[in-house]
């Protein structure tokens, strides 16, 4: 089964954004594993080669890695959380461009909002 490029894109992208939450929670040999397969887009083969290791257990270590990210979401469900914050904070952005409030007012609730956005990235 073939996965397409888009399909491909948004996992590379979930599993960047379920890294940057949980990274301190893997083993040192599933953040390399991870590191170099998603961040850095290096082959199973590359991968093999710096490491020493068969392709085979390059793609285990990846492999059981994603599934203790998604096993983390599952139980923890910060990047849930942290998506659902984003929406929030554009829909709010939005609502307030939308009121008839001076501009000095509206860029000050806008200012807050991207604080929150910016504390919420941290």
């Amino acid at each position: 089964m073939n996965v397409s490029e888009p399909d491909a894109l948004a996992k590379t992208t979930r599993i960047n954004l379920l890294f940057d939450f949980y990274e301190p929670l893997l083993t040192e040999k599933q953040r390399t594993s991870l590191k170099y397969y998603f961040h850095d887009d290096f082959s199973l083969g590359e991968i093999a080669a710096e490491s020493g290791i068969s392709r085979q257990a390059v793609y285990e270590h990846v492999k059981r890695a994603v599934q203790v990210l998604e096993s983390y979401e599952g139980k923890l469900r910060l990047l849930e959380k942290h998506e659902a914050l984003q929406q929030l904070a554009e829909q709010l952005g939005n609502s307030v461009t939308e009121l008839s409030l001076g501009t000095d007012a509206k860029q000050g609730i806008l200012d807050i909002i991207e604080q929150l956005i910016t504390t919420n990235n941290r």
